[in-house]
């Protein structure tokens, strides 16, 4: 198998690189990338061909489905392998803007069909994510007292209120037309699919924070990104409790309950995630 390689060579920094580094350097399975120049081979997926190819669709839901089957030595039913695809597809896409957001104060704003993916090293994990290039500098929110507010491409928002609206409608904007495009195979309504928008978008920063020794500023932040009181539609709440390890004198921990099952236990029923919403805490 000739080696991955990447998009194109490293460009230069753009207003969001630091917080990919930052989080390259604790979890290097997952990067993404910011190439100079685009090139459609080496496994890449632009996004726009995916919601515009049901056979493109329907071949990456078949490589997940052949990776499962070695992997756990069972074949997933076509509907999860298909949920299994949009997780690893939401994790990073999630990554993709909260994580400049929480380590930087900067919300990316890329078109939609401006990303491409692949899937992770050896099948597993998170799909890597490309940022494809466009005229004009990388365009950003940011408040107006960050350093870059004056840079080209910059969009300053009044608060830090205005900065998570931002946030929320562009991973909206990015999640809901991949969602739509994957229904049919998925056999899950809206609801059912933004709670899993939901689950991604908070255990990936949650999980990246924890690597960066940040947990509990990210647990804050989550909940105020995602609130209880309905007002982050069409996501739902970060939903974030504290757990007290039973039998122990360890201080309460952070946990969830996540809003949506990945189905992973229809092909290992003996195992269940964390924050599996099958069972009772």
């Amino acid at each position: 198998m000739p080696a991955r390689t990447d998009p194109c060579p490293p460009p230069a920094a753009t207003p969001c690189t630091a917080a990919y580094r930052a989080f390259a350097q604790v979890f290097p399975d997952l990067r993404i990338h910011q190439p100079a120049a685009a090139r459609p081979h080496d496994g890449w997926v632009p996004t726009r061909r995916l919601l515009a190819d049901p056979a493109l669709r329907a071949r990456l839901i078949a490589t997940e489905a052949r990776h499962c089957r070695v992997r756990y030595g069972a074949a997933p039913r076509p509907d999860v392998a298909a949920g299994f695809w949009l997780h690893r597809y939401s994790w990073p896409l999630g990554l993709l803007f909260t994580l400049p957001w929480f380590l930087q104060g900067r919300v990316p704003l890329p078109a939609p069909g401006q990303l491409a993916s692949r899937r992770g090293p050896g099948g597993g994990g998170p799909a890597e994510l490309a940022l494809l290039p466009t005229p004009g500098p990388a365009r950003f929110a940011c408040l107006p007292e960050d350093p870059a507010a004056d840079r080209p491409g910059a969009h300053p928002v009044p608060d830090h209120a205005a900065l998570r609206a931002v946030l929320r409608s562009t991973l909206a904007a990015h999640l809901e037309p991949v969602q739509a495009a994957f229904r049919p195979d998925l056999r899950r309504g809206p609801r059912t699919l933004w709670g899993l928008a939901t689950d991604e978008v908070v255990e990936g920063l949650w999980y990246a924070a924890v690597l960066l020794g940040e947990e509990a500023r990210a647990v804050a932040a989550l909940t105020e990104l995602l609130p209880e009181d309905g007002g982050a539609a069409p996501f739902g709440a970060a939903g974030f409790r504290l757990r007290r390890p039973s039998g122990t004198g360890a201080a309460p921990t952070p946990a969830r309950t996540r809003a949506s099952c990945c189905l992973f236990y229809t092909l290992q029923p003996a195992e269940l995630c964390a924050g599996c919403p099958r069972t009772v805490d």
